[in-house]
């Protein structure tokens, strides 16, 4: 049976986070605790230091699954930590460049092997959006900006998870509708706010919300509330 999973809507490690990472914790069973800073690029280290304080506060020891670049992903060294890990905890950033590291990568393969096998896994932010079938990405050039969708690592097949969803709200929908066509299912997720899978069943964990959006139909799940129409990861 696979561990939990925790989809974060960012603003991870602080205050209100609490619940969801108290989940993840209890559920290490005393095995290692990792954060993995792919997607902050050059504040990688300063992703993980918060992440260990934060932990630290609620009594868990993490520590960083250095994966920062392609030749990390093919590591046989971080392959065999990640193998063990009783949590892998995704952080924000750069969902395109998280993406792009993880993708097929031999790490990612051990990292979603240890999770059916009981670990902890969660992403916040562009690490929510990466576990998804597809990732919204914008690069900007001179006088242009690129918005797209890519193909992400998809763990929870049929959707794209929007994150910030209180703070930048409607305007990431017109986007993301355009970019994944009206029928795709997005999901908005507030920040210190998870949709959290335990048990076969997504609920809200958190002080915000989960809202469910497909087409012109939309759902807003508040804390304790079970999550309707999310897709399971496959088995």
């Amino acid at each position: 049976m696979h561990g939990p999973l925790a989809l974060v809507g960012g603003d991870e490690f602080n205050p209100g986070n609490e619940h969801q990472d108290e989940i993840l914790r209890d559920a290490c069973a005393g095995r290692p605790a990792y954060v993995v800073a792919t997607a902050a690029q050059d504040f990688a280290s300063g992703a993980v230091e918060a992440a260990r304080r934060w932990f630290a506060g609620l009594g868990l020891e993490v520590r960083e699954l250095r994966i920062r670049t392609k030749e990390d992903a093919r590591s046989p060294e971080v392959v065999a930590e990640a193998a063990k890990a009783g949590l892998v905890y995704i952080a924000g950033g750069d969902p395109g460049w998280v993406v792009e590291v993880l993708r097929a990568s031999p790490v990612w393969k051990a990292i979603a092997a240890a999770w059916r096998a009981g670990a902890a896994l969660a992403g916040s932010s562009a690490g929510a959006m990466a576990l998804c079938e597809w990732c919204l990405v914008q690069t900007s050039w001179p006088g242009e900006v690129d918005e797209r969708s890519v193909d992400a690592l998809g763990l929870i097949p049929g959707c794209a998870i929007l994150p910030h969803f209180d703070v930048l709200g409607d305007a990431w929908v017109p986007w993301a509708q355009e970019g994944l066509g009206q029928d795709t299912q997005v999901i908005g997720i507030d920040e210190r706010t998870a949709a959290v899978l335990r048990d076969g069943r997504w609920e809200v964990v958190g002080p915000g919300a989960v809202t469910i959006l497909q087409g012109s139909l939309r759902h807003r799940h508040i804390e304790g509330e079970k999550i309707e129409g999310m897709s399971n990861p496959e088995p």
